[in-house]
């Protein structure tokens, strides 16, 4: 039983940040605009950003850059599209 309450711990510390509103956001199968699009998040979705990393750079409702995020095994979205209250890094860089 400790597992399984360490997992709900776990859970309840990651934050979800909010995705630019108005806008149904391509996640990618890599750092870039190059890469498949997996799947389409509807407008209103909430990310957890497990890591950073750097990428295409691209242009959107909250400036210019090159920083993608983690949201998913394997799986990024454009930071330009998530609202997370910086233009910089806010996670460690994926390994």
């Amino acid at each position: 039983m400790v597992v399984g309450s360490a997992a709900t711990a776990d859970a309840a510390a990651i934050r979800y940040y909010d995705t630019a509103p108005g806008y149904r956001l391509n996640v990618r199968s890599g750092p870039g605009t190059q890469y498949a699009v997996v799947r389409v998040l509807l407008e209103g979705a909430k990310v957890p950003i497990y890591c950073q990393t750097p990428g295409t750079t691209v242009t959107g409702p909250y400036g210019t850059s090159n920083i993608w995020d983690n949201i998913d095994d394997g799986v990024f979205v454009s930071d330009t599209y998530v609202q997370t209250g910086s233009d910089g890094y806010i996670k460690p860089r994926c390994s």
